[in-house]
């Protein structure tokens, strides 16, 4: 079943993860651009940039919810793939 699988199929999770990608990027910009001044000796930015730093945070649990959706999803498959039969015995 393996080989019927496209490489440029999107999985579930696979749109969290670039999203979350994207937030965390920005978060990170946002988080260099603030602790720029303060390394540099000039006046600090307002405390709305310092909340945009947040976004890195934001970002990393967006992203961590879609490689668990992705992890989800692939046992689920597993599981309708091996069938009723396989299940593990207690």
């Amino acid at each position: 079943m393996r080989e019927q699988t496209q490489t440029n199929s999107a999985a579930p999770g696979d749109r969290l993860i670039r999203a979350g990608a994207i937030v965390f990027f920005i978060g990170t910009v946002a988080t260099l651009v603030t602790v720029a001044p303060l390394l540099l000796g000039t006046t600090p930015f307002p405390t709305f940039m310092f909340v945009l730093s947040m976004l890195m945070g934001v970002g990393f649990l967006i992203a961590g919810a879609g490689v668990f959706r992705s992890i989800a999803a692939g046992r689920r498959q597993a599981r309708a793939e091996s069938g009723p039969s396989a299940s593990p015995s207690r």
